[in-house]
């Protein structure tokens, strides 16, 4: 498994480092760094702060994903789903969580709220184009495919 170096920096002490959960997990835990309970209302949104900063190496990107037990025992999520951050951003991770359940949520201070993966990314040079290969798909979309 390939290991990256990445820069961290602790925007205030009490921050707590990213730390991978098992010996082959591709996301390393984000901890909340908050004084007191965050509370979400059902189908709110709150901003929770982890307190850090990192240098992203260019060609890599950092995705935040939802922690499976966060999400499926309280209903907690990324808002926007993934988190993209991008290789030349340097201001503090925070992570959007959304209540998509019927009660009132909580987020402790330290708790783990989210999954930071990072991954090696392909840009593109668009080029217009007149044309498309065919395929034998086509044009069709949304479960075109099937269901088998």
């Amino acid at each position: 498994m390939q290991k990256i170096q990445l820069k961290v920096k602790k925007l205030l002490p009490q921050a707590k480092l990213p730390v991978y959960g098992s010996e082959f997990a591709a996301g390393a835990d984000l901890y909340a760094l908050c004084e007191h309970s965050v509370r979400i209302g059902p189908q709110e949104t709150a901003i929770v702060h982890t307190g850090l900063a990192v240098e992203i190496p260019e060609g890599y990107v950092g995705l935040i994903f939802a922690r499976s037990g966060l999400a499926t025992k309280k209903g907690l999520a990324p808002a926007n789903k993934v988190g993209v951050i991008d290789s030349d951003y340097r201001g503090e991770l925070r992570v959007a969580l959304h209540n998509h359940s019927k009660y009132e949520q909580s987020i402790e201070p330290y708790e783990r709220v989210a999954q930071f993966v990072i991954m090696p990314y392909v840009a593109a040079q668009f080029t217009e184009t007149e044309e498309l290969s065919d395929t034998v798909r086509g044009e069709g979309g949304f479960g075109s495919t099937g269901t088998k």
